[in-house]
């Protein structure tokens, strides 16, 4: 009996995909609900290397009393004990889904409900577009975790960030918004589930509202902002320009209780004149 090949080798590779793709992605199938239905979303931001365990035990009471949609655990040069400790805490003390946003892949603990499989798309350092992603590869198909990839755009926060710094990469300039219209876009076109811009932590400025709302007239899928956004005024700027997402980070080191008014701010956004 002859042997067809073709569909020996169709059947072998249907085999293969089925195991390497999840289709099970709960978080992500949630902000496409919330984006389809105009829903917007707060997340805080945790640098594991820039809190101690009573801070964040208060920073978790604050966000679950304000509403607090995700949290995103990583920083610029964390490590696995350090994500460890926080992971392991935030867990034990909230319902809140956490999802890593990786400096380095010694960041990647199967504690996390998700990962950000980010990709640097506004530099040209080839290790953190792909040489990154290949390595996390051992740890990523040893554990079970919703992965969702994330085009990751630095924009010109007014000053030198330590993510910049790190990534040894120059922001986009934060006047030229066809640039950043093309980074993000050319992100979707490959197939990436979420944009990210970023102006940095503790940015002087903001990503530009004019920026956003350029990019969001195009774009279909969830759009995160982060970086400088301090008021509730500007996160409604950013939301009304076209954000799905407020990352808020920098800003709660400070003062912990600005969470409920940027909370109120994101969700309640049609209602609140600025």
């Amino acid at each position: 009996m002859r042997r067809d090949f073709r569909k020996d080798l169709a059947f072998r590779s249907s085999k293969k995909i089925v195991i390497a793709i999840k289709p099970d992605s709960p978080i992500y199938q949630e902000l496409l609900r919330k984006k389809s239905s105009h829903q917007k979303s707060l997340a805080v931001l945790i640098d594991p290397e820039e809190v101690d365990l009573a801070a964040t035990l208060e920073l978790i009471a604050l966000s679950e009393a304000a509403g607090v949609d995700y949290f995103f655990v990583g920083g610029s040069t964390a490590h696995y004990e350090d994500m460890d400790k926080v992971l392991s805490w935030v867990k034990a003390h909230s319902v809140i889904p956490t999802l890593i946003f990786p400096g380095n892949t010694s960041q990647l603990h199967p504690a996390a409900d998700a990962l950000l499989f980010l990709s640097l798309l506004s530099g040209r350092n080839a290790d953190l577009l792909i040489g990154k992603q290949v390595e996390s590869m051992s740890f990523l198909l040893r554990h079970e975790m919703e992965v969702i990839s994330t085009g990751y755009l630095l924009i010109d926060g007014g000053k030198m960030t330590t993510v910049a710094y790190v990534s040894n990469t120059t922001p986009l300039p934060r006047d030229n918004h066809e640039m950043a219209l093309a980074t993000a876009m050319a992100g979707a076109y490959l197939g990436m589930k979420l944009i990210y811009l970023e102006a940095g932590s503790g940015a002087i400025h903001s990503v530009p509202d004019a920026m956003i709302k350029k990019i969001s007239e195009k774009l279909h899928i969830p759009l995160i902002v982060g970086g400088g956004i301090c008021t509730p005024e500007q996160a409604q700027n950013k939301l009304r320009a076209g954000a799905d997402i407020i990352v808020i980070g920098n800003i709660l080191e400070k003062d912990p209780n600005r969470i409920t008014d940027l909370s109120i701010a994101v969700h309640h956004h049609h209602n609140i004149t600025v």
